[in-house]
């Protein structure tokens, strides 16, 4: 049912063939939890822009397997992510029906309506 695809300036995004309905789970994730002292490491590579904030006082890192590192940014999103810290899971939700092959999109900053601007905002030209 979800696949990637790349449809514009924003690059790889995560879509669905099929009509997800509001409320439904799209998909939980394995979390690769970082350590905070590692976590710096990632900085400096590519896995910058896909790992999240992870633990209780998010100083560790998380890369999301399945899907979860792709689901793209918008100030607008259409489903949310829930951090389930005691199971290591990552789990996206439908905010609204999202019709078969649309983007399936997040806002970085955790909660839907956070306007608050990214970490990279600069270097990101696609942001809503």
């Amino acid at each position: 049912m979800l696949y990637v695809a790349t449809r514009d300036a924003k690059g790889r995004g995560v879509y669905s063939s099929k009509k997800i309905q509001r409320d439904q789970v799209i998909e939980r994730c394995e979390m690769l939890v970082i350590p905070e002292e590692e976590t710096a490491l990632l900085d400096s590579t590519m896995l910058f822009n896909y790992y999240f904030c992870w633990g209780e006082d998010q100083k560790d890192g998380a890369i999301a397997l399945g899907f979860g590192s792709i689901y793209n940014h918008s100030y607008t999103p259409n489903a949310l992510y829930r951090i389930d810290l005691d199971d290591q899971m990552l789990e996206f939700v439908a905010l609204r029906d999202i019709p078969a092959n649309e983007e399936i999109t997040i806002n970085y900053n955790g909660a839907p309506e956070d306007k608050s601007p990214l970490w990279n905002a600069e270097e990101i030209k696609w942001i809503e």
